[in-house]
């Protein structure tokens, strides 16, 4: 969406806020022994306390709240009573929803506990290469060299990226215009990023795999070669020189 009046720009902080701090939460509460399914009704409370609708339900029928993929899931994992988080678990939680007509959609990776299994250093590429992705945004800016930046990132740190998931327009629905922000140059993509736009930009950093595949729940999504992915996301509105971070309070950051 632009956002062409204050209460729209209004409409847009809260439900960011209501979408960031849910994510927040949900990941200080994350504990070893607890299910997908737990840490989902969790953040399902939130949310419902906020007065906002899960936007992967309203928008696809997704069968939770919040998608939690843990380990070799890169994402849209469905919260299952089947699924115990683990030390050093590498968890991604994604939580987008809907407020009074506006949509608002972010997402980080985090490990629980001790990083016993290493995961730290993905995570920590993803959370500066979106950093500094954002930071270049601005009115005029052509969206291929955005995914150029994030993929020649990914590439000094000795990561990829995947190619077949992209961060995209928000507001007044789930997924809007421009509908792909991809963390790659896509030399056909001449769109540039308009100035009042908001948008949802987003990480999928990896240690092996380029693209995704989805398992058999129709759902949950892979790497074509295996290994790990770090994602993180913001939803941002555009502006002439820094964006507003919409999501600010979910602390990926921090």
């Amino acid at each position: 969406m632009s956002i062409t009046k204050e209460a729209e720009l209004i409409g847009m902080k809260k439900v960011s806020e209501a979408v960031a701090y849910t994510l927040k939460e949900m990941r200080n509460f994350a504990r070893p022994g607890m299910t997908t399914k737990q840490l989902d009704n969790y953040g399902a409370k939130i949310l419902s306390d906020f007065g906002a609708k899960s936007a992967p339900y309203l928008t696809y029928g997704f069968p939770g709240w919040t998608c939690i993929s843990v380990n070799n899931e890169f994402c849209h994992g469905i919260p299952s009573d089947n699924r115990t988080l683990q030390e050093g678990d590498l968890i991604n939680i994604d939580v987008s929803a809907e407020l009074e007509g506006f949509w608002s959609d972010n997402g980080g990776s985090f490990v629980l506990g001790e990083d016993i299994h290493l995961h730290q250093k993905l995570i920590e590429a993803s959370k500066q290469i979106l950093q500094k992705a954002i930071y270049s945004i601005k009115g005029g800016v052509r969206i291929s060299d955005i995914g150029l930046l994030i993929e020649t990132e990914a590439k000094k740190r000795g990561y990829k990226v995947i190619k077949n998931l992209t961060g995209h327009g928000i507001g007044r629905s789930l997924h809007e215009e421009p509908s792909n922000i991809a963390n790659y140059k896509d030399r056909f993509n001449l769109t540039r990023f308009k100035k009042n736009s908001v948008v949802a930009i987003e990480t999928f950093i990896t240690t092996t795999s380029t693209f995704t595949e989805t398992l058999n729940d129709g759902w949950t999504m892979v790497g074509n070669k295996g290994g790990f992915m770090a994602q993180h996301e913001h939803t941002i509105a555009v502006t002439d020189g820094k964006p507003i971070i919409l999501t600010e309070m979910n602390e990926i950051w921090n």
